[in-house]
């Protein structure tokens, strides 16, 4: 099952999402990139903020409210980064570490058409987590909303792209990837 989505996820990659990647990169300036990944970004941070809170983390909870409201209104809703220029350390807690805290086992390592690497606690944390995404609340056309979402993929995907020569080459790339997904987990 993981070896024959990581192929059509593979398959994919190559013929479409890296291909669309690198045009972005060769052809929209860097600034650009910068602050559609930092509206990306800020967009999705209350989901860290809701997670600091569901984990008890209170410190984290208040600088991630803080560093969310300065880039909310400082940063021109996110655009910007000013939280990062003046130290504000940004965090990153979803709800499958939630229930990680609270006591829930990772279970097995499972491999997610399009999606990628999870595990069978972090699957349906995936639904929890997009409740708390702000991209979800925009009040926005369905067309908006998916371009939305492409580029937020395409985002992830170009910080990714240094990794590249590393996984092609790879003994196994399945192995490889599983390893380092569940290192960096």
């Amino acid at each position: 099952f993981n070896r024959s989505n990581q192929r059509f996820n593979d398959s994919f990659d190559r013929a479409v999402l890296r291909p669309v990647t690198v045009a972005y990169r060769k052809h929209v300036p860097q600034v650009i990139r910068t602050s559609v990944s930092n509206l990306i970004g800020n967009l999705k941070f209350p989901t860290t903020i809701v997670n600091d809170l569901l984990q008890l983390k209170l410190v984290d909870t208040g600088a991630d409210i803080g560093r969310f409201v300065l880039n909310s209104t400082l940063g021109i809703g996110g655009l910007l980064d000013p939280a990062t220029r003046i130290g504000i350390r940004r965090n990153d807690e979803d709800f499958g570490q939630t229930l990680g805290r609270w006591g829930v086992p990772a279970g097995p390592y499972v491999v997610l058409p399009l999606i990628g690497p999870s595990t069978l606690r972090d699957t349906p944390a995936i639904a929890a987590d997009w409740q708390t995404d702000l991209r979800t609340h925009l009040d926005i056309s369905t067309g908006a909303r998916i371009a939305l979402g492409m580029q937020a993929v395409v985002v992830r995907r170009e910080s990714l792209l240094s990794a590249d020569d590393a996984l092609d080459s790879a003994y196994d790339r399945y192995a490889f990837i599983r390893n380092a997904w569940l290192q960096r987990r």
